[in-house]
């Protein structure tokens, strides 16, 4: 006869086994749904925004309606947006500790805000909208099902998962995007498999399901390794954190600006559309909105003026600060692809090389998330540069500091035992008290 040790040894063996079984489900199931949903936004996204873009080249006089669109699209957010004005940082500040719900109306707010200010020319992009649809509908199933607070929160990063892998097409990325983003310096495994399902089903939703098609970029040639590629490598990376830095402050400092400014958002908007106008006209070219792809295609394919990258980046940083509606990661890729294509004629690098780099380095350091960062550069662009790809997301990390696009965003570990910070501090409210620790 079998010992009570061994027998109760038996029985916690079995029922371990039917938690994890239980839990394997029904995340599957859970993440499954918020996938399917979150590819279906992303797809209608994707599809509508095209379409907006082909009228807007088309039809070039729109650019002059863009403060008209931006005073509209503010003028929605102060009818019936509410909390859905603080975007991707509400989702966060949920998953983080928060109790209130996320509206359902943030995701169409958000895709008919995204899609006025590309329709018109504004300098935006498209993961803060998928992202925002994402999360609002996982928060809206999250009621349906009734699901718990601790649950509620795994499928909070579960739309972050799904809109992310499937606007972008790079599921891995996207599961881990949605694991790392919320904390700096932490990540929960505990939503490894859900984050894995929401963002898998999403891009196999968005692209097999409804047939959208995503944009790839050709790197023909990585160098070996060597000493001195490395040494330049290394160099570029700096530089590309230290962009990704002057694009966050220069962002945030621009909407405190206009803010205290222009009290009124409609006239706030309104006023960045001229500005954007005027930008169109001191430029000499359109280059400079939309999405910025034709920037990102020229980089991998041929040379692009030296302050590309620059221009780019003032033109994102005024259409976001004054309170146009879309997401900053396409144009981030645009800023780092130019940027890059910029450094390789001095450093004398292979320029679709070196874009590649800056596509996911000044990304990274936007949204400190180097782990999702890399894995979408081996998505994009093969593994042949994983090591370059890898120094390139930390460096650009480590120097893009204690900023980043999102201000909500937890410093769950400092980036130096020199700038220590105490349990809870956000982006936003890092520089008070680093500010404190100098006075």
């Amino acid at each position: 006869m079998k010992s009570k040790y061994a027998r109760w040894t038996e029985l916690a063996a079995r029922q371990s086994q039917l938690a994890l079984w239980s839990t394997f489900v029904k995340w599957v199931i859970l993440g499954g749904m918020v996938g399917l949903l979150s590819g279906s936004a992303s797809a209608l996204f994707l599809t509508a925004l095209e379409a907006v873009t082909r009228v807007r080249l088309e039809h070039a006089w729109l650019l002059f309606l863009l403060p008209l669109g931006g005073a509209i699209v503010s003028g929605l957010y102060m009818r019936y947006g509410k909390s859905s004005i603080k975007g991707n940082n509400l989702i966060l500040e949920q998953i983080q500790q928060g109790n209130e719900a996320i509206p359902l109306r943030m995701a169409p707010l958000v895709l008919a805000g995204t899609l006025i200010t590309h329709l018109f020319g504004g300098s935006a992009g498209r993961e803060g909208t998928a992202v925002q649809m994402g999360g609002s509908l996982a928060d809206a199933l999250g009621r349906w099902i009734r699901i718990s607070p601790l649950d509620r929160r795994i499928l909070l990063m579960c739309g972050i998962s799904g809109g992310f892998g499937s606007i972008f097409g790079t599921p891995l990325a996207g599961t881990v995007f949605g694991l790392e983003v919320i904390a700096i310096g932490l990540i929960s495994h505990k939503a490894l498999l859900p984050c894995f399902v929401a963002s898998f089903t999403g891009d196999l939703t968005a692209s097999r399901l409804w047939g959208v098609h995503h944009i790839h970029y050709q790197v023909d040639a990585f160098p070996g390794m060597d000493a001195l590629v490395l040494v330049k490598v290394i160099a570029a990376s700096i530089v590309f954190g230290l962009c990704s830095l002057l694009f966050s402050e220069l962002t945030h400092y621009l909407k405190r600006t206009f803010t205290a400014l222009i009290r009124n958002p409609m006239l706030k908007s309104a006023a960045g559309g001229l500005i954007i106008i005027a930008l169109v006209y001191i430029a000499g070219t359109r280059d400079y909105l939309g999405l910025g792809i034709p920037l990102i295609s020229g980089s991998f394919t041929a040379d692009v003026p030296p302050f590309a990258f620059l221009w780019k980046l003032i033109f994102t940083a005024f259409t976001l600060g004054t309170g146009f509606q879309g997401g900053e990661v396409t144009p981030l890729f645009a800023i780092g692809a130019s940027l890059g294509n910029s450094l390789a004629g001095l450093l004398h690098l292979y320029g679709p090389f070196l874009a590649s780099l800056g596509f996911i380095a000044v990304f990274c350091g936007a949204v400190n998330t180097p782990i999702a960062c890399f894995i979408m550069g081996i998505e994009l662009f093969g593994s042949g540069g994983a090591v370059y790809m890898f120094i390139a997301c930390i460096i650009s990390y480590l120097f893009s500091g204690h900023s980043g696009i999102y201000s909500s965003q937890l410093i769950g570990s400092s980036k130096s035992a020199l700038l220590p910070v105490p349990d809870g501090t956000t982006l936003a409210t890092a520089k008070k008290h680093h500010s404190k620790d100098k006075a």
